[in-house]
């Protein structure tokens, strides 16, 4: 039984699901995405997304119609696997038809970028033997459309969830790992920055997300890491 946590963005706000394996993503349409396949090859029992990336997911496998295949969606920091500000550890991406024939991808990537669903979509030359397209937050408090947004308290979502995470992880208790960025996950921050002597005033920006990310990912669960 996976624990799912889902940003509402219709409404902003957290929502918690318990889902089996087999059983079909929170949002999802006549169950094209199980939980198992959305998991991949993560052994966390918590797993997070956003309304609006199932609904895309939706519209992609509407549109495409037929089965795609998923090879990587959801990975938590720690794990690895992905670059230091991977949208997989939001929980908005998808690495699609790593199993499927070129003619199948290229329609794939064609429906993905027609769809106008997703933010962005990975140009066939960057990914040539699968297919990557996610629901990221455009914009990057690095700057472009990669990477992660600032986020302060006040702030909700998959984001404030890969800053708990990874605050947890490293020893940096935030009190809960709900998507909520409330006072406890402020003086975590905080406490953080202060030891990386970074400005320290609770809001992580481009330099906090970079120093964060580069220090969790890949480390492996520790024992201040909330399952």
């Amino acid at each position: 039984m996976a624990k799912i946590l889902v940003y509402n963005n219709d409404n902003n706000r957290m929502e918690t699901y318990y889902k089996g394996e087999s059983e079909a993503m929170p949002y999802n349409a006549n169950r094209t995405l199980t939980v198992r396949e959305f998991r991949g090859s993560s052994n966390s029992p918590t797993l997070w997304t956003t309304k609006r990336t199932m609904q895309s997911w939706n519209s992609q496998r509407y549109l495409y119609g037929a089965p795609i295949p998923v090879g990587f969606a959801f990975k938590r920091s720690f794990e690895g696997g992905h670059g230091s500000q991977s949208q997989h550890y939001a929980g908005v991406a998808f690495d699609v038809a790593q199993l499927l024939n070129q003619t199948k991808r290229d329609r794939i990537r064609e429906v993905a970028i027609n769809s106008g669903v997703w933010s962005y979509v990975e140009p066939a030359y960057l990914t040539p033997t699968w297919v990557h397209f996610d629901d990221r937050n455009r914009n990057a408090a690095c700057g472009g459309n990669a990477g992660y947004p600032l986020i302060r308290q006040g702030s909700r979502g998959v984001y404030v969830l890969v800053a708990q995470d990874g605050l947890n992880t490293l020893g940096y208790r935030t009190g809960g790992l709900d998507g909520v960025f409330g006072l406890q996950t402020k003086n975590a921050v905080i406490r953080y920055q202060r030891s990386r002597g970074l400005t320290a005033d609770g809001v992580i920006g481009c330099n906090t997300w970079r120093s964060l990310q580069e220090n969790v990912v890949g480390i492996g669960k520790t024992s201040t890491t909330i399952n």
